[in-house]
């Protein structure tokens, strides 16, 4: 949906199994780019993804957001009387609760993906058995929905960012620009106040700041930030310029039109 959202008809979807094989494959010239989702808006970071965008050092090109619909998907001539299991990914699930409460007959059943339960449950044309999944994996294995909308907060966003071998230049423009970037300072007193002056000094509104452990020094970070304003604005190249002179290390992992 993501891909179709920012990409239209013209791209052709290619599944990897994990997300560390996405990235491989772009990494390796197997596929022309890769659609990684980063966060949601109800559970927060997909902390493993923003590990691999600082190993694989593949540039953010651009960036969408898709609204979460969870719809009750089962296999054609299987009616709600008939449903039993409703397998699903746990947070999809777990996003669906007020559904499951007013319908205690359904038995909850964890499954590796939302759209893959649809495939399996078609694959194996499984009697009492539906999913929970998008439009999409409905029509995309020849399912029908029984109930649309299920999820329990309609203001369930994930926010998902295309990465490509190289970066693509485009001026600053008119168009507004995000800039995703990461860094760490030394694990002393003010030294991230420090390094946000850098924004706060120059008017640059933050989008986003995130910590991670930095692997191999306990109890150390690395600071994954998005910031409004394109790299070549003056006041940015001022902000990077002085974020390096503080910073043990940064490296901007991306400056795209933002998504509105």
């Amino acid at each position: 949906m993501a891909i179709a959202q920012l990409l239209g008809d013209k791209a052709e979807a290619v599944p990897c199994p994990q997300f560390e094989l996405v990235f491989r494959a772009v990494a390796e010239g197997k596929v022309d780019a890769a659609m990684i989702p980063v966060e949601n808006t109800l559970h927060g970071l997909v902390h493993e993804n923003y590990d691999h965008l600082l190993r694989f050092e593949l540039p953010i090109v651009a960036e969408t957001s898709v609204r979460i619909v969870h719809n009750l998907i089962a296999c054609r001539g299987t009616t709600p009387a008939k449903v039993r299991r409703v397998f699903s990914h746990p947070v999809a699930l777990n996003q669906c609760l007020d559904f499951f409460r007013s319908n205690p007959q359904f038995e909850k059943v964890p499954f590796y993906d939302t759209a893959g339960s649809v495939k399996m449950i078609a694959e194996e044309q499984l009697e009492g058995a539906a999913a929970i999944a998008s439009s999409l994996a409905a029509s995309l294995y020849g399912c029908r929905i029984l109930k649309r909308s299920i999820e329990d907060d309609r203001q369930n966003f994930t926010r998902f960012v295309l990465l490509q071998r190289e970066a693509v230049e485009r001026p600053a423009g008119s168009k507004g620009y995000k800039t995703s970037l990461v860094f760490s300072t030394r694990n002393v007193s003010g030294a991230l106040f420090r390094a946000l002056s850098a924004f706060a000094l120059r008017d640059i509104s933050l989008t986003k700041i995130e910590s991670r452990p930095l692997r191999g020094k306990p109890w150390e970070y690395l600071f994954y930030l998005d910031f409004l304003g394109h790299t070549s604005e003056p006041r940015v190249v001022n902000a990077l310029s002085h974020l390096q002179e503080v910073a043990d290390m940064l490296r901007v992992l991306g400056c795209y039109p933002r998504w509105s």
